[in-house]
């Protein structure tokens, strides 16, 4: 009988048969939702894979621990996060491993930690064969729910900002060869690594969003983060949200330096760990936010269809059948 590798099944579908063991939609967000008494809690576990997600020829033990947190922030605040209060730390690393890296590695934890809230409140360590930095983040519910399986027909489709940077950050650490006739400005060096090695995120995107309400009874909207490519926020919006994406390609947010190519497309929509928002929003609403925060771009819009995405205006006809990201 032939076996069922990770490697053939693939990552979305190990989770769907994974969420057979869970109560129903506990998969369709990267956060947990858990109801208490006083506070409703969002919880979130991420984990960097040494050679997988990182190694010490492309990014410090200081950046390592800035992007452990901000990964797991990133899926708090895509959740509707209003306060972060904490996170846990599993760490694994060889007996080898020298005290420095360690210490550096807690340092970049404490200085994401102040800038995004919350405190390190506990842990575990064990020996491994390879570094892994696993992390569960706590925060609290805010006032509107920020769900993938939210969105619907007609309403218009924003992110918080460009994408392609992180993965362009990667590339120029890795001493990546490019065209001849690509030359990449100082700017777009610099964005790429700071996003790269330490990528910001929108803690106050929760507020603007309440600030922008048109309707105070709304409670939930349609929101997921990038940190598998925009292509793939998109599509997991569409599959749990069951409709289908019209994407402008002419409206896409690029950095005013990006290279054109059908190349450069594929790492602007494939590329990942950016960790912008990718939302939907009723009309009113979008240009009450669009009015409020300029950094915010109208890409596109939902109608009713089976869940999927489609493209506009774009040249590049093979582009969306490339594969999104796996870890498998």
């Amino acid at each position: 009988m032939h076996k069922e590798l990770l490697a053939d099944i693939g990552e979305k579908e190990l989770i769907k048969r994974l969420a057979e063991y869970m109560p129903k939609n506990q998969v369709s967000d990267d956060c947990a939702f858990v109801k208490t008494k006083n506070k409703n809690l969002l919880i979130n576990t991420d984990s960097l894979v040494e050679n997988i997600h990182f190694n010490d020829d492309t990014i410090t033990a200081l950046d390592i621990g800035w992007k452990a947190v901000a990964c797991n922030v990133s899926d708090l605040i895509s959740s509707g996060c209003s306060k972060v209060i904490g996170v846990n730390i599993g760490l694994i690393v060889p007996s080898n491993t020298d005290w420095i890296w360690i210490k550096d590695l807690y340092t970049g934890i404490n200085l994401a930690l102040k800038h995004f809230g919350g405190l390190i409140l506990g842990g575990d360590c064990s020996v491994g064969k390879e570094k892994v930095i696993s992390i569960t983040a706590l925060g609290t519910q805010g006032e509107i729910k920020l769900r993938r399986n939210s969105c619907k027909p007609k309403e218009i489709i924003l992110t918080t900002g460009i994408h392609g940077l992180s993965k362009l950050g990667l590339m120029i650490k890795n001493k990546t060869i490019f065209d001849s006739d690509i030359s990449l400005t100082d700017s777009l060096i610099n964005s790429s690594l700071q996003q790269f090695c330490k990528p910001k995120l929108k803690p106050k995107f929760l507020k603007k969003v309440l600030k922008a309400r048109p309707d105070k009874n709304s409670k939930i909207i349609g929101c997921t983060d990038s940190s598998d490519g925009l292509f793939q926020a998109l599509l997991d919006l569409a599959t749990e949200s069951n409709c289908k994406a019209i994407i402008d390609y002419a409206k896409i947010p690029k950095h005013k330096n990006w290279p054109k190519g059908n190349k450069w497309d594929e790492y602007y929509f494939f590329g990942g760990e950016d960790y912008e928002l990718v939302f939907s929003l009723p009309r009113k609403w979008a240009n009450n936010l669009l009015s409020e925060d300029k950094t915010i771009k109208e890409i596109g819009y939902f109608i009713k269809g089976e869940g999927s995405v489609t493209f506009e205006n774009c040249d590049n006809k093979k582009l969306f059948k490339n594969k999104s990201f796996s870890h498998y």
